[in-house]
Parts: C-alpha cells; sequence; structure tokens
C-alpha cells in the first residue's frame, strides 16, 4: 500500500479532512522561504487535533537549528524533514528520525545525492531544482526514479489526481507526497481535490 502525506497544512479542519478521507501524514512547513509557513502556535493546534495513527511531519529548509530544536519541544512532530542543502550530520543532529528531500530537478548531479544522508529514514524525490522551495507544482520524469537505494522512497512534485495512478505504476513509491495538486491556493487545501486524490492512491494502491 503506498502511504499518502498531505503536505502544507496551515488549518485545522485540513489537516482534519486529510485524516478523514485516510492520509497517513501531514506536513507542517516552519521555513520562511515557503509560501506555506506556518506559526508554532498554529502547527501545535494541528499538531492536537490529529487523530490517533496520523502522523506530523515538519519540514525545515536551511533553518537554524534552534527553529528546529523549539520546533520539536513545542509541536511534538514525529518526523523532521530538511528541504534545502542540509547533510547528513546536521540533519542527525536533533536525534529525531528524518526524511531527506532531493532535487530531482538538479538532473544527474541528483544521483550522487541519493547517497549522501545514510541516517535518513527515508528520501523524498521532488520535481524542483537544487535551492528551490518545494510545493511548485514541477515533476520529474518517473521513470528517473531509482531502485535498490536501502532507504524507502517519497514521491513528490506535480501530483494530482489526475496523474497520481501513471505516478506509482511508474515510479513504484514507499509514499506519496502532495501539495498544490490539493489546493485552492497555497496553504489552503481543495476538500474536493483531497478527497479525489487519496481515493486515487487507494484504488490503485490498495
Amino acid at each position: 500500500m503506498t502511504r499518502i502525506k498531505c503536505c502544507g497544512m496551515t488549518r485545522v479542519e485540513d489537516a482534519l479532512l486529510a485524516a478523514r478521507f485516510g492520509a497517513d501524514a501531514i506536513g507542517l512547513v516552519f521555513t520562511a522561504r515557503s509560501k506555506r509557513q506556518v506559526g508554532l502556535s498554529l502547527a501545535r493546534m494541528i499538531r492536537q487535533s490529529l487523530p490517533p495513527m496520523v502522523a506530523a511531519v515538519a519540514l525545515f529548509m536551511d533553518d537554524e537549528a534552534a527553529l528546529v530544536r523549539e520546533v520539536i519541544d513545542v509541536v511534538q512532530p514525529e518526523l523532521l524533514q530538511f528541504h534545502g542543502q542540509e547533510d547528513d550530520e546536521w540533519c542527525a543532529q536533533f536525534g529525531r528520525r528524518y526524511v531527506k528531500t532531493i532535487a530531482m530537478g538538479e538532473g544527474a548531479a541528483a544521483s550522487a545525492r541519493l547517497h549522501a544522508y545514510p541516517r535518513a529514514a527515508g528520501l523524498l524525490l521532488d520535481g524542483h531544482g537544487l535551492g528551490e522551495a518545494g510545493g511548485s507544482g514541477l515533476a520529474f520524469d518517473w521513470s528517473r526514479m531509482p531502485t535498490g537505494l536501502a532507504q524507502p522512497l517519497i514521491l513528490a512534485g506535480g501530483l494530482t489526481a489526475d496523474n497520481i495512478a501513471g505516478a506509482i505504476r511508474t515510479a513504484q513509491p514507499w509514499a506519496v507526497d502532495v501539495a498544490s495538486g490539493i489546493e485552492a491556493s497555497p496553504g489552503i487545501k481543495d476538500a474536493a481535490k483531497m478527497a479525489a486524490f487519496i481515493a486515487a492512491v487507494r484504488q490503485v494502491s490498495p
């Protein structure tokens, strides 16, 4: 079964809908570089509203370690996600399980980065270029999804209800991560799009 993360949550009601529709995780973005940034107090409310078995993932991009520690203390996410040029040692310093994003839009150079994070719990392959923020709706060639890596792979970038079945069949990811594909506007989710996306994933990967 392909797991589902709905990222860029900024409202309690959207997070609850994601959980009701069947998402396995929701993402909370803390970097100021994102138009989906959420404050600590609201993030804590969203985190506390989640039902059991739905995980909260905290996303950062080249942020100060002090912010990461504050989020861990206040929000208590189950998983950290690093989206910038942080190295493995930096990501692992917090003693929490983490996922590292790989910018597949970088091209062939991205391949070397797939082996640069041995302590990561998983790798998230996104369609943007190196140094660019995620949630852009940019896809990459799913046939480039690597095989034989130790960590589970998460597919992101340009995913919608219309293309997710083909993406899963081609890339065979452990999980998928969606933001712009389920939104009415950045950070504001569209209930119909979210329901359709999750249903499409479950149809191809029940």
